[in-house]
């Protein structure tokens, strides 16, 4: 049995799935794996925060996709690996994260930690995303949205992990 066969199993809940972003001039998928493991942090979109806090369990499964970037696309996988929690930075006026509205007694950001499970050899580039029809509905493929933070059908992750 897999660790993250093992994970989910722990979680009780039926596993789900999740795209992320990030650009990797900040960090990226060579940062986590480097780091094995690390909070998300600095999300600061209510309908992003909304689904890690609510939503995201340990064992979910998460593509990571750079942003901002001469390739834009997903380029590889990580993990779930806590429940959400208030998101420290938006306590620390230092941070580039500070919320001065936070208040560490009434949080308004969460963020949940993930782990690094692999790198694609190859970038699933933005672009290859768009011209499969079986993904015409995933939000990112959507016009004008804008979410660092979103869900990914079973379905879908099914079929953008048979592009590898």
């Amino acid at each position: 049995m897999t660790e993250l066969q093992v994970t989910d199993m722990q979680a009780g809940t039926q596993r789900q799935y999740w795209l992320m972003k990030s650009e990797p001039n900040e960090f990226s998928i060579l940062d986590l794996a480097r780091k094995k493991r690390e909070p998300w942090d600095g999300v600061r979109n209510y309908q992003a925060r909304n689904m890690m806090r609510d939503q995201m369990h340990i064992g979910d499964l998460i593509f990571f996709y750079h942003s901002n970037c001469k390739v834009p696309g997903i380029v590889g996988v990580m993990e779930v690996v806590s429940e959400s929690y208030p998101d420290p930075t938006a306590f620390d006026p230092n941070d580039g994260h500070y919320d001065p509205k936070s208040d560490p007694d009434k949080p308004r950001w969460y963020l949940v930690d993930v782990a690094y499970v692999e790198t694609f050899t190859e970038t699933i580039a933005l672009q290859t995303l768009k011209a499969c029809p079986e993904l015409e509905n995933m939000p990112l493929l959507r016009r004008g949205n804008r979410l660092s933070v979103m869900p990914v059908s079973e379905q879908e992750w099914q079929f953008i992990q048979s592009l590898r």
